[in-house]
């Protein structure tokens, strides 16, 4: 629902986009493997601020998905943190590669991407969620863990 009324106040996005976030959640709630995936929502002073998950791929390959940070928790880094929390999880579940999916109308969330050391791999036209969209399909490939790492 916080996605819903975040996106659709801030880039006007219909009803589409929280059906496909409910989705998302949905097949998590109903079906997840807790060693390869998990959810995480931030607080802020007992207030939810945000939200990350990592969704089994394919094989090797996580995707991060839902990723959220509420207005009043923007600039505050808790994207930075949610995306950071991911990428730990994923790298201690074994992924060799994470991936995602954003447009380029969520320019904050693609700065903290870049951040993170993702890469562009493809952009395609869309029409979704009641707009013209461009869609981005992200890529990091992570480190192996070694001994040396952990210190």
């Amino acid at each position: 629902m916080a996605h819903g009324e975040v996106y659709a106040e801030q880039f006007g996005w219909n009803t589409d986009f929280e059906a496909m976030v409910a989705g998302i959640v949905g097949d998590y709630a109903t079906g997840h493997d807790p060693a390869r995936e998990g959810a995480w929502i931030a607080e802020i002073d007992g207030a939810r601020a945000g939200s990350s998950s990592a969704c089994d791929d394919e094989p090797g390959v996580a995707k991060l998905r839902t990723l959220l940070v509420t207005p009043a928790a923007r600039g505050l880094g808790v994207g930075a943190e949610l995306v950071n929390r991911v990428l730990s999880f994923a790298r201690s579940a074994g992924y060799t590669r994470v991936t995602l999916w954003t447009t380029t109308t969520q320019s904050s969330a693609r700065r903290i991407y870049e951040a993170a050391g993702f890469a562009l791999t493809s952009e395609d036209p869309r029409h979704s969620f009641g707009h013209d969209l461009l869609g981005q399909d992200w890529a990091l490939d992570l480190a192996p863990v070694t001994a040396a790492s952990r210190r």
